[in-house]
């Protein structure tokens, strides 16, 4: 095959790629992984418990094994991988939210319409759904819900080594911007006993909080319900993470400015965000980042951006703190 083929046939099967998460997703949707144990399983069983069709499922599940989730065998049985244990809506890190949401409507059409962005400059969102993305959330209660799972499923792997990674103070009060769930507040607060944590959301989303699970964080926290466009509680440390990327320079600007007016003297943000890399090589954020621009109206980020937007909200970047996540800790303080 000549170089012109070889182009041609590479682009042809990466045009195909759409189909695995595809894929995947209807795994997730009929909970196949939940009902594959140790042993292998005839997809004749899998296609009875789960109430699908076995020819149908077959395919699935043998696309699925061409990268690692599921393996198939010599007699056509199929069993769970390490990786396909993540699909499990039970497994201690389970995948399953995050996939159905990055894979809802509401991600996956404005991405195949997203030559609407090149040519219109907006996103692709507002001209399919005739509204912006969080206004369709606002009314639409069910589709809601499968966001917010699926952030917190996201956020579950990532909180942990986001704490580890950064000195937090033994004292102080840290606020949690727009913090759903309160995953990350609660792994702060366990790593530091002296600090208060105040979770701060919209007060339909505290209302499925997690802090009061927790013995160990008992009595050093609280909620406050509010729009961070708004105010925010005062605190000494602001967590923002995975917020900023979901809004324009301008508006998160405005989120910014909240947190300098409202933070103590000496006090700190920590943008909790994925810093785009340089040159050519591969990371998520790059990907993310066309997410950003199809369904919201933000954008993934460098290092230069950030120093730029912080100047715009009065502050200065301090430093660039890595994790073991594809999400870097932006600190930022007050520029005067």
């Amino acid at each position: 095959m000549n170089t012109a083929r070889q182009s041609a046939a590479r682009l042809i099967d990466e045009s195909l790629g759409f189909l695995f998460p595809a894929a995947l997703r209807a795994a997730a949707a009929v909970r196949v992984a939940d009902y594959m144990a140790d042993d292998d399983e005839s997809v004749e069983r899998l296609a009875e418990v789960t109430g699908t069709d076995a020819r149908n499922l077959g395919r699935v599940l043998r696309l699925l094994a061409t990268r690692g989730v599921v393996e198939e065998t010599a007699t056509g049985r199929f069993r769970l991988t390490t990786t396909g244990q993540a699909l499990r809506s039970d497994a201690p890190h389970s995948a399953r939210a995050a996939i159905l949401m990055l894979t809802d409507a509401t991600m996956w059409r404005p991405a195949g319409e997203m030559h609407r962005c090149l040519t219109d400059g907006g996103s692709a969102f507002t001209d399919i759904f005739e509204t912006s993305f969080f206004d369709y959330f606002a009314r639409d209660a069910e589709t809601a819900a499968v966001f917010h799972d699926g952030m917190a499923a996201m956020s579950d792997h990532e909180n942990e080594p986001i704490a580890q990674a950064y000195d937090f103070p033994p004292t102080g009060t840290v606020v949690d911007v727009g913090g759903g769930h309160g995953g990350l507040l609660l792994e702060v607060l366990r790593r530091q006993p002296g600090l208060h944590g105040v979770l701060h959301d919209q007060t339909h989303v505290l209302a499925d909080h997690r802090l009061g699970d927790h013995d160990d964080i008992a009595g050093r926290w609280s909620t406050a319900g509010g729009d961070f466009f708004s105010t925010v509680p005062t605190g000494d440390i602001y967590l923002i993470k995975r917020i900023l990327h979901d809004w324009n320079d301008e508006q998160s600007a405005v989120i910014l400015r909240n947190c300098r007016r409202a933070m103590a003297p000496g006090g700190r943000i920590l943008v909790i965000d994925a810093v785009v890399p340089p040159g050519n090589r591969p990371h998520q954020s790059k990907t993310l980042d066309l997410m950003m621009m199809s369904s919201f109206v933000g954008r993934e980020r460098t290092e230069e951006d950030f120093v730029r937007l912080l100047g715009e909200a009065g502050l200065r970047l301090r430093r660039i703190v890595p994790t073991s996540t594809v999400l870097s800790i932006v600190e930022a303080v007050s520029g005067e």
